[in-house]
């Protein structure tokens, strides 16, 4: 694997042999980086994510990221709330899809759904919330979502972003 790489990285070197640089920015707009060397160097171990990452937030594709800055500062107003706390996930992720289908139906933007952290589950895991924003991101009426501020629930909650 090691040879192959070098012989990729040779033949690249290769290809390039013939490019001209541009000449440097005279206004300053563009700054220099450091250049790339030929042989990288592996971290030994991969940084670990935190279990919760996949869900902290959503956009659907063809959606720009900065709704989910939109969304967090609150520039949508939340029209309906919806508390999924002791249901069970498959009476959680129906309600939650009739839920959305319901807010969509009368034209609201963005609701909150409150699914709880998990700290009455087993193992402190809430697989409630995995599999409500799971749901979510299989609905084709969702365009984001994003953990909920301190003050609506903070990561025991979320809002979420609908069609218009």
């Amino acid at each position: 694997m090691c040879s192959k790489r070098r012989d990729d990285d040779e033949a690249f070197v290769r290809a390039m042999a013939d490019v001209t640089p541009l000449k440097r920015d005279q206004r300053g707009r563009v700054h220099a980086r450091a250049p790339l060397s030929l042989h990288r160097t592996r971290r030994s171990e991969p940084a670990p994510e935190p279990s919760d990452a996949p869900y902290d937030s959503f956009v659907a594709n063809g959606v720009d990221r900065r709704e989910l800055r939109k969304l967090r500062r609150g520039a949508y107003p939340v029209a309906a709330r919806r508390d999924l706390h002791g249901l069970t996930v498959a009476d959680a992720c129906e309600r939650t899809r009739r839920f959305i289908d319901a807010s969509r139906h009368r034209g609201f933007r963005c609701v909150c759904i409150v699914h709880g952290r998990g700290a009455h589950s087993a193992g402190g895991v809430s697989k409630l919330k995995q599999q409500v924003r799971a749901c979510l991101r299989s609905h084709p009426a969702v365009l984001a979502y994003v953990d909920a501020p301190p003050a609506d629930g903070g990561p025991g909650a979320v809002y979420v972003l609908l069609r218009g």
